[in-house]
């Protein structure tokens, strides 16, 4: 039971934050009547503790250590004792205790069942992992910031890496060893994201209609939680057909032959369309890459929550207007840091919902104003060394006059780029939403409304909007990367997942419409219609689930290294070394390899920075194939040369320290000259299977 001991104290430390900044919260979400807005006090403590940890060590004031985190927790700790004993604030009710405290055991419950569901299979290994791992590790071993980039010598990261120093501020706060703390992080973002669907679903529908039972709340808020945390797309249709080669997807309607699961591939719903990617939250906790979208869920959670109370605000003081904006401008800044295009999106968001409500006019102007000033400021520590990789606007399938053009301002004009998704392909992955937002239109007119129900009948109206228009524009316009068949691919990717979760929580808010009206044909005709939708919706993850981690009957693990004893027990050796005994960041040398393999897997799990790592990423993250194509050479010399003087002076221009010689550098250069490593420094460790070894230059 190590796993759950584990887990309990990384949960306890949650708790404490998140007690600590409940003040703080219920100030901010005082018109959460349902539960003062409490699943948000852990988000708010995480985003505020670790963006203060994150300033403190860019301006070199206090340096990333346990020590500092408890300093800053300390601070916070009295900013909101000042905000609880402030008079005048309002009291929570018994009820609200009792919702409160159901709302840690939803989050507790939550946070073990994935970890429990993780510590099945808690390799962190495969897909990205090597990469996110890498940032953490390389964030732990910083003492200021920017961390270093553990794949590129000396530079820093130039990645939005502010959601992995969350983790690794949690990592730190916990003293949990990196190898669990992985997959406690996924958990976590697990958590905070059912618990956050959960209150903002249960508060929404607690302002349309003040006398409604609190049990019938709470099981909107559940459903809701569940669509966007753990329901798929109506891709599981497949599930009734003889299904599809992964890259050519068949229309449905051809090969329908029987309920057949053994034919369906989860991941399928993700790839469908053609050289695009449309995932979402349910399928990220399943693969486990921490990536910056997922880490966004929570913080997105916030910003959703807050655009909704100012938009069904009755009169928002002018001191309350101005600090919300502020902070609006705040969380924008720490979805741009966390997850880049999430920036835009939420400001562009923000901007339709200020000009709703105020016009062209000067608030309108002015707010807009702090709000992107605002965002420019929080942003700016992390802006000052990142450097975007995006080289402009595309425009998906352009005429022939514009292709020659080639460029006008932002926009590309690229010959050859044209995609088109065909709209039976666009319905299986939106349908649902889609039928919803028609579902929607219907049952608005049907009930009657005051101006609370208007506000939130038009909030949903745009939100629905809102989301599909994300899934739209991929249709016409995509941010141009380096990839070229899959050019619209990170496009439809990011807009798609912020479109899923905003239509995922107004569903359920839908359903308590439908069932609000009287009974009546119409009614049982539109549960029907939302019940049979949502029936595809929800098997997802009965699916995907069990074919990641199979039949959850083994025993739970959550130390994410120990695949490596079975396929890389040398390196395991050495990584653990590295880890015990090496402080700080020096340059270590390993084998290079491509993206997605098993090569850079030292300074992975290690934060120590190679001289060259996973190529395409590198070249993703600085725009050229050249800065790890023109090292390649000199990575092979470093390992095959039989010239002392050379070796010796790339190891100089590199400031090497620690040379790996290993399984995978013995297979990538078949004259590998070792002997040399010890002329130039010396043997400090070999592997019990005598295969791995690290050398220490001199």
């Amino acid at each position: 039971m190590t796993w759950l001991f584990t887990s309990l104290q990384w949960y306890f430390y949650l708790l404490v934050i998140g007690m600590i900044f409940f003040p703080l919260t219920k100030k901010i979400f005082g018109r959460f009547s349902f539960d003062s807005g409490y699943p948000f006090a852990k988000t708010l403590a995480i985003i505020f503790m670790t963006y203060s940890v994150y300033i403190l060590g860019t301006i070199k004031i206090l340096p990333f250590t346990r020590l500092s985190i408890f300093i800053v927790i300390g601070l916070f700790a009295i900013a909101n004792l000042i905000v609880f004993k402030k008079k005048g604030e309002a009291k929570t009710t018994s009820s609200s205790r009792l919702i409160i405290i159901g709302e840690e055991l939803l989050f507790l419950g939550a946070f073990i069942f994935w970890t429990f569901i993780r510590a099945q299979e808690p390799s962190i290994h495969s897909l990205e992992k090597f990469m996110d791992f890498g940032f953490i590790n390389s964030i732990l071993r910083s003492k200021f910031f920017p961390p270093l980039d553990m794949w590129y010598t000396p530079l820093p990261i130039n990645y939005y890496y502010f959601g992995h120093l969350t983790g690794a501020f949690l990592i730190r706060l916990t003293n949990v060893v990196p190898d669990a703390g992985y997959n406690l992080i996924l958990s976590t973002i697990f958590g905070l994201g059912v618990t956050g669907v959960f209150s903002l679903v249960t508060n929404i529908i607690d302002h349309y209609q003040e006398k409604i039972k609190k049990i019938n709340i709470v099981i909107y808020g559940l459903i809701g939680t569940f669509i966007v945390n753990l329901g798929g797309n109506l891709h599981t249709i497949y599930l009734f057909t003889k299904g599809y080669p992964n890259d050519k997807p068949v229309p449905f309607w051809e090969i329908f032959s029987g309920f057949n699961p053994s034919a369906y591939w989860y991941p399928n719903a993700t790839r469908f369309i053609p050289f695009t990617i449309h995932e979402f939250p349910s399928y990220s906790y399943v693969v486990a890459d921490l990536h910056g979208h997922v880490f966004d869920i929570p913080f997105v959670l916030i910003t959703l929550a807050i655009l909704f109370i100012l938009f069904t605000s009755k009169k928002t003081a002018n001191n309350n207007l101005l600090l919300t904006t502020v902070f609006l401008g705040f969380l924008t800044a720490i979805h741009y840091m966390t997850n880049a295009f999430d920036g835009p999106i939420y400001i562009l968001l923000t901007t339709i919902i200020f000009f709703i409500l105020w016009g062209l006019s000067w608030n309108f102007v002015s707010k807009m104003a702090i709000m992107l000033v605002s965002f420019i400021i929080f942003a700016l520590p992390f802006s000052f060394h990142f450097t975007p990789f995006v080289s402009g606007i595309g425009v998906n399938c352009s005429p022939d006059f514009l292709t020659a053009i080639g460029k006008l301002g932002p926009f590309l004009f690229e010959k050859g780029n044209c995609q088109a998704s065909p709209f039976w392909m666009l319905f299986v992955l939106w349908g649902f939403f889609w039928i919803n937002f028609a579902l929607f239109l219907v049952v608005q007119n049907k009930i009657k409304t005051n101006q609370i129900r208007e506000k939130i009948n038009n909030f949903l109206f745009v939100i629905f909007s809102f989301g599909t228009f994300l899934i739209i524009i991929p249709e016409f316009f995509y941010i141009k990367d380096i990839y070229p068949q899959h050019f619209r691919a990170n496009t439809m990717f990011k807009l798609g997942y912020q479109a899923f979760i905003m239509m995922g929580i107004n569903t359920a808010i839908i359903l308590f419409l439908i069932k609000s009206l009287k009974k009546s044909l119409l009614s049982y005709l539109l549960t029907f219609t939302w019940l049979f939708f949502f029936f595809f919706v929800a098997i997802y993850p009965f699916f995907s689930t069990p074919s990641y981690y199979g039949q959850l009957d083994r025993q739970p693990v959550l130390d994410g290294s120990l695949w490596l004893n079975a396929t890389y027990p040398q390196d395991k050796e050495i990584i653990d070394y590295l880890n015990r005994n090496i402080k700080g960041q020096p340059t270590i040398l390993e084998a290079q390899g491509d993206s997605y393999t098993d090569y850079e897997r030292i300074s992975a799990y290690t934060g120590l920075p190679t001289v060259a790592g996973w190529w395409v990423h590198e070249w993703l993250w600085r725009g050229s194939p050249d800065v790890v194509g023109k090292r390649i050479p000199d990575i092979e010399a470093l390992y095959q040369s039989k010239d002392l003087k050379l070796t010796g002076e790339l190891i100089k221009k590199y400031k090497i320290k620690y040379v790996i010689v290993s399984g995978l550098e013995k297979q990538k250069y078949p004259d590998l000259y070792e002997a040399k490593f010890s002329k130039l420094g010396r043997l400090i460790f070999r592997s019990s299977n005598g295969i791995g070894a690290i050398y220490q230059i001199n």
